[in-house]
């Protein structure tokens, strides 16, 4: 009798268990909070644990940069704040650009395909766009800000699921930080839309971005300075299994710091 009470007593206690592992998901689910916000003013307003999306092209350049073997990268909001940095900071390598061009004294522009072409082992990158890194530097009311991309996407959803803040503040800001951006808002429905665990196929919509938002990379105009290939390197989702989170310094700029998962 003893035996057939222990016995009954596991069994019970098994079905406990997976009850409370079949629950425990929908507690999680039901408590997060999602929201998509745009531009400067949505990073203002970004609350919880924010991802600052910059799809074309900032912080997919951050992504291929730590792939590339970068040590760090420093991102600020003005050139004259990078321009200071170098000079504090050993093999410091200036990379950025202001109406999507190089910006003048720097050594690369915001280009996944010059970061690829070029020797980043062990460089510190010191890093300003137009609306990526001015985006990070206005997201005063997050409790966790990290990247966002579509070339690290799932990594992003896999860190928010471990994290499991009450809020997700998605962040999409947009062409020049002033109109609203295809491809951030894309990346925010993706990102917004694997946390809720949806089937939804997103690449059709990714597939269009080449007619769409990203067309200006097929320009001859263009080509000097936004080169197709960035593009086609842009759109490789899920390409990297590591988030990029933001911390900020002592003298108002951002650390970017590698978390591979």
């Amino acid at each position: 009798m003893i035996v057939l009470k222990k016995e009954f007593l596991q069994a019970i206690s098994n079905i406990l268990n997976k009850i409370i592992r079949l629950i425990s998901p929908i507690k999680q689910e039901r408590k997060m909070k999602i929201q998509i916000l745009e531009f400067i003013e949505g990073a203002q307003k970004a609350e919880g644990l924010v991802v600052i999306i910059d799809v074309f092209r900032a912080f997919s350049v951050a992504c291929y940069a730590f792939d590339a073997g970068a040590s760090r990268i420093i991102a600020t909001g003005s050139v004259e704040a990078a321009l200071d940095l170098r000079t504090k900071y050993r093999n410091a390598i200036l990379v950025g650009e202001r109406d999507e061009k190089k910006i003048e004294g720097f050594d690369l522009g915001n280009s996944p395909t010059e970061i690829l072409k070029n020797d980043l082992e062990g460089k510190t990158i010191i890093h300003t766009t137009t609306a990526g890194t001015a985006g990070l530097v206005s997201a005063v009311n997050a409790n966790i800000v990290i990247t966002g991309s579509l070339v690290n996407a799932q990594a992003i959803v896999k860190y928010i699921k471990l994290m499991n803040p009450e809020v997700v503040t998605l962040v999409a800001m947009g062409y020049r930080a002033k109109g609203s951006a295809d491809e951030d808002l894309l990346c925010a429905q993706m990102i917004s839309a694997r946390l809720n665990n949806s089937e939804e196929d997103f690449e059709k919509k990714i597939s269009d971005l080449r007619s769409g938002a990203g067309s200006r990379f097929f320009k001859p105009e263009n080509l000097e300075f936004s080169p197709p290939t960035d593009f086609f390197l842009c759109t490789m989702k899920d390409r990297f299994e590591f988030v990029i989170r933001a911390e900020k310094r002592p003298d108002g700029n951002i650390d970017l710091m590698r978390i591979d998962l």
